[in-house]
């Protein structure tokens, strides 16, 4: 056997072990989160008290199944601070579906004229809007207590352009009441915008692009804003990743989806809605039925 044959089976062996690492590194998603973490170290703790600081969350209830909706494939979430409830739409069965916080089902909204709800957000003085991926459309309805049916045509769908956009348009939604606008994001490759609304209507006809620099993700699954801090939530399923991110769309802090972190028992199977209430609980749900809630811990160790 020739004298050079060892060193080549341990060449080999380095070239396959490092190709492993590297496909590890690529399906745990490290590569999403070390940046992010370099950054969140180097945080000083004035910036954290002042921000919503996702380290600090621990998940409080989880794989919850929402009762009737395991083949309807829930997307998106928001909280309503009128109702004290959430709401939720599905693709497959164009619905509305009201949530508790504790993710019980209290009510189903059919969507008429809709082909594939995606993003949903609570306005002011009981309005929604409700945001179409497929056919790249955001409606706002007046929504009571005795709804139980939406018409797309009653909503005056504004166009939200993009028509190539197929099945990787708008699937965040969220309400920035401080800033009076809509928050939309862009699925694939991840971009925010935003539309200007006085909470009741769109006073904008054309999307402004907000800068996404901070959305260093695979994909963009569902936008939330914090009311009491202004920054805003972006969730990533690919990623499995939930970023917080300032109003200048620089990113503060995250937490990882995957199981042994925050709490987690399981990997969050594909997470498609996020949305926070006015004492900072974050709700998450998953496809395709999947309910999970996250509470902040009253101290915060560093993330070591």
């Amino acid at each position: 056997m020739p004298s050079f044959s060892r060193p080549l089976r341990r060449f080999a062996l380095l070239t396959t072990t490092l190709a492993g690492l590297a496909l590890l590194v690529h399906y745990l998603h490290w590569d999403d989160r070390a940046q992010l973490w370099l950054k969140e170290r180097d945080t000083p703790a004035s910036a954290r008290a002042a921000s919503i600081w996702l380290p600090g969350y621990t998940a409080s209830i989880q794989r919850k199944p929402l009762d009737g909706l395991e083949e309807d494939e829930t997307s998106d979430l928001a909280y309503s601070p009128l109702t004290g409830t959430l709401f939720t739409v599905t693709g497959k069965l164009p619905m509305l579906v009201e949530l508790s916080r504790t993710g019980e089902v209290l009510r189903r909204i059919a969507l008429k004229g809709f082909s594939n709800p995606e993003g949903v957000a609570v306005l002011e003085n009981g309005k929604i809007a409700v945001a179409d991926e497929r056919k790249r459309n955001l409606s706002i309805f007046e929504l009571t207590p005795d709804t139980f049916e939406l018409n797309i045509a009653d909503g005056n769908p504004f166009d939200l352009g993009f028509p190539d956009a197929g099945n990787k348009g708008f699937e965040g939604v969220a309400w920035d009441p401080a800033q009076q606008r809509l928050l939309l994001g862009k699925e694939r490759s991840p971009r925010l915008f935003g539309l200007g609304s006085n909470g009741q209507r769109l006073l904008q006809s054309e999307l402004q692009p907000l800068p996404s620099y901070g959305l260093g993700m695979r994909n963009l699954s569902a936008l939330s804003v914090d009311p009491r801090t202004g920054h805003m939530l972006a969730l990533s399923a690919q990623s499995h990743l939930l970023l917080e991110l300032d109003e200048q769309g620089e990113p503060i802090s995250f937490i990882s989806l995957i199981g042994g972190q925050s709490g987690l028992e399981r990997r969050i199977p594909r997470a498609e809605g996020v949305a926070m209430d006015e004492e900072g609980t974050i709700y998450m749900v998953s496809e395709p039925n999947l309910f999970y809630v996250f509470r902040k811990s009253p101290e915060t160790p560093p993330r070591s």
